[in-house]
């Protein structure tokens, strides 16, 4: 059993080492439950290295994770995950219906598994909860790119999480597909603690609730809106941003003379 007021997710001291090259260094944070967490940073900044640690399927070097007070990777909470590359060949001939319903089976193949009627409920709810119930009986090869995203968060979404891991959900959808995916897990969030991962600043929508910032090491936690001195910190040079709007205003208004931000 898990206690919903302890945090959905605490790390202490967190480093990741591959051989001599650190890929995370001395990270603390602190996630609590039915949160709805943006992480950015450059490419090679740590975002999959943490997604993979709290997944429990990489150690720490030094540290601790804990996920709703029990290890990363010892713990009964179910955990949806939507990674950056898809698990699911396109052309492979199965159905939508048929790819999230793989969301079931867990991390181990069983041969001859049969499904159950649960199994099939959970998986149509999915379907439903996306928006995508009508293309249940669609090939894959016959869905649109932002369509296949959705399915891809119904197949995390059948596993009933109590916590929703997304590495780069929208990296290659247009940009109305990723508008509607944002819209998503905004709802989403509302039901269950929500990280997402990503490297897009500008992508950041402002119903995220909080912000990480990660470049190796964690440069920023708090309200997700950013300034020059965070962003310079992450990127590790000045950055021209040009904010559209104010659905996706993640930087606050800057005047100084001089300064590359654009608001």
């Amino acid at each position: 059993m898990t206690n919903s007021n302890q945090p959905a997710l605490q790390m202490q001291n967190l480093s990741v080492y591959y051989g001599n090259t650190p890929a995370l260094h001395n990270v603390n944070l602190t996630v609590d439950h039915g949160e709805y967490l943006g992480i950015i940073g450059p490419n090679g900044g740590g975002k999959t290295t943490l997604i993979r640690v709290i997944l429990g399927l990489l150690a720490p070097t030094t540290g601790s994770v804990l996920v709703y007070g029990k290890p990363a990777g010892h713990t009964d909470v179910k955990i949806g995950y939507v990674p950056q590359i898809a698990p699911l060949d396109r052309r492979f001939p199965i159905t939508a219906f048929e790819a999230v319903l793989t969301g079931r089976l867990g991390r181990g193949l069983v041969p001859f598994h049969r499904y159950s009627k649960s199994d099939r409920l959970a998986a149509s709810e999915a379907l439903e909860r996306v928006g995508i119930a009508q293309l249940a009986e669609r090939r894959l090869s016959a869905l649109s790119g932002g369509e296949f995203q959705r399915l891809l968060i119904a197949r995390a979404l059948a596993v009933e999480p109590k916590l929703l891991l997304l590495d780069e959900p929208t990296a290659n959808v247009d940009a109305g597909s990723r508008e509607k995916i944002y819209t998503l897990l905004a709802e989403l969030s509302k039901t269950m603690t929500v990280i997402l991962v990503t490297h897009d600043l500008l992508a950041i929508s402002s119903q995220l609730r909080s912000l990480a910032c990660l470049s190796g090491r964690l440069v920023y936690h708090g309200e997700p809106q950013l300034n020059t001195d965070t962003v310079r910190a992450l990127y590790g040079c000045p950055v021209d941003l040009i904010a559209h709007g104010v659905p996706h205003r993640v930087l606050g208004d800057h005047h100084e003379e001089g300064d590359n931000l654009v608001c």
